[in-house]
């Protein structure tokens, strides 16, 4: 990868819902304008995009902002971004950790039951751009369901983020 981040890909057999490939394609849809790197005003209409009617205020926008521009130079790069998902989800242990990855789940679970199903993963990805079938989110879904009930609840996920990041951070190519 470009700019010296090193991330390790695991060739699309992931154990969890996102690799360094898949962090970068939504790198990618978040800068809109291409220029490399991520505004406060596009990480706004994305979130905007996929939460609906709950959508972000000003400063949780701004807070967003403060945890992956580690720079401080008021816009999220690739390499910052890579870091955030790797570093920041994979941490789980602080109470604001804890909540980023709450709110994270919740942003895919659209119907507020507790559970991201293949379904609501499937539409979750669709609004982002990708093109993946629901066999294939149900797959994905699978791969990380460790109660076999063809769903990912908040314990799965945050397991799933944390060996996520794990494996991003110890892995490296």
């Amino acid at each position: 990868m470009d700019g010296g981040v090193e991330v390790s890909s695991n060739g699309g057999t992931a154990t969890g819902l996102v690799d360094a490939g898949e962090v970068e394609k939504v790198f990618r849809r978040f800068d809109a304008n291409g220029d490399g790197k991520i505004s406060s005003s596009e990480l706004a209409d994305v979130v905007r995009a996929l939460s609906g009617s709950k959508a972000a205020s000003e400063a949780e926008i701004r807070r967003m902002m403060e945890e992956m521009d580690t720079d401080g130079d008021g816009y999220v790069d690739l390499a910052e971004f890579v870091a955030f998902h790797g570093d920041g989800a994979g941490g789980g242990t602080t109470a604001g950790s804890e909540k980023d990855l709450e709110e994270a789940f919740q942003i895919y679970d659209l119907n507020g039951d507790g559970l991201i199903s293949p379904k609501e993963l499937h539409q979750v990805l669709k609004k982002l751009g990708e093109t993946c079938s629901l066999r294939d989110c149900s797959r994905m879904i699978s791969s990380v369901d460790a109660d076999g009930d063809g769903k990912v609840n908040f314990q799965e996920f945050k397991k799933m983020m944390n060996h996520t990041g794990s494996k991003n951070r110890h892995h490296s190519k």
